[in-house]
């Protein structure tokens, strides 16, 4: 009997849980999502407002409801957030088994705040309160981008006990203030006598997206030749996994740390580190370079589909890491001996990341908008 098992299902025993970037209504209602669950051992999902943009605009399975609720006189953010929460609802429930099976460690769905709130503390406190109680689900998480104003809301959210997914992250640094984010909710529930142990978060580190802005700047220095463009050429294509491999190696050192483990003691989860942006954008690169370099024991990898597939068909399952954090200081060395600011380049990441969900909200909010004036 063959008893192989696909690449990606292989992943979990290494400790790695692999969700899925990507949803729409008919993955949900024709089986596809249970055959990744079963067969791919997916183990959760994530959503954000360019992949709603993306599914609501182009998949007919969502005229219906949308009519239905234009007759209702349901203006376009209301249209907007009865279809998402219809699929992230149905997520859950698909997911459920998954969650009480691996006793809250996985079987979580995501669902963003509006990335209009991203600079704005309060706004998003209250409406990632009200999406969870819509929801009503121990299983979903809350997208909160981690950002200065987002931080705050992600230490209340977590304080009151909703589970949070900190979206957005491209630097060491703040993915540092993030941890410590983590673990003062946990410890201000402590002193209040709350549970911690049923408290679930994950702090998502943008990957592919380093890459695409670092690699232009390095074939510019390439391409004036010498040994500065020799070095260039060299470091192509590494800044993403070296900023990875050095968050891996604050998460294992954070860990290590009294604080963490008296918190632990207590009952507290890790928050673990979910690599995100993960599709392959350069075509010189493999299509699975941010999954197979990126394989660690407590981590999280959220594919899209397309990744997902390529994984499972050429995946060759194997933890990585360790090469990715030995690679890690020479690899930044040698981004600053060649004046590529690594601080200035998260920076403009994280404004343009809030842009890139800005656009297609606003944009499937336009659509929504047309739609129910012709309804």
């Amino acid at each position: 009997m063959n008893t192989a098992i696909h690449p990606t299902a292989a992943v979990a025993r290494l400790g790695q849980s692999l969700w899925l970037d990507y949803i729409d209504r008919r993955i949900l209602v024709d089986g596809t999502l249970q055959r990744l669950i079963e067969e791919d051992g997916i183990a959760g999902l994530t959503s954000n407002p360019a992949i709603f943009e993306k599914a609501i605009t182009h998949d007919t399975c969502y005229a219906e409801d949308i009519k239905r609720l234009g007759a209702r006189g349901a203006d376009r953010e209301t249209l907007y957030e009865g279809l998402i929460l219809d699929d992230i609802t149905r997520a859950a429930d698909r997911f459920s088994s998954v969650y009480r099976d691996s006793d809250g460690r996985d079987g979580f769905v995501s669902i963003e705040v509006s990335p209009l709130l991203a600079r704005d503390t309060e706004a998003t406190v209250a409406e990632a309160r009200a999406l969870w109680q819509r929801l009503d689900r121990p299983n979903v998480m809350i997208k909160v981008p981690g950002t200065t104003e987002g931080l705050p809301a992600v230490r209340q959210l977590l304080s009151e006990g909703i589970n949070v997914n900190v979206t957005l992250l491209f630097s060491v640094g703040r993915y540092i203030e993030v941890l410590d984010t983590y673990m003062d909710a946990l410890q201000e529930r402590l002193e209040r006598g709350l549970d911690i142990a049923s408290v679930a978060s994950v702090a998502s580190f943008f990957l592919s997206r380093i890459d695409v802005m670092v690699d232009p700047m390095l074939d510019a220095i390439a391409a004036d030749g010498g040994g500065r463009g020799e070095q260039a050429g060299v470091l192509r294509g590494q800044a993403a996994v070296a900023s990875a491999g050095f968050a891996y190696k604050r998460f294992q050192e954070i860990s290590a740390q009294r604080r963490w483990q008296a918190l632990a003691a207590s009952g507290a989860r890790p928050q673990r580190l979910l690599w995100a942006s993960t599709g392959t954008k350069d075509p010189a690169y493999s299509d699975i370079k941010y999954v197979e370099a990126l394989i660690a024991g407590d981590t999280v990898n959220t594919l899209p589909l397309e990744t997902l597939e390529a994984y499972r068909e050429h995946g060759e399952p194997h933890a990585r890491i360790a090469a990715a954090i030995e690679a890690a200081p020479q690899t930044m060395k040698g981004l600053a001996e060649l004046d590529i600011d690594m601080h200035a380049v998260t920076e403009k990441l994280e404004s343009e990341g809030i842009e890139k969900f800005v656009k297609p909200y606003q944009s499937l909010l336009e659509t929504l908008g047309r739609v129910r004036e012709s309804a």
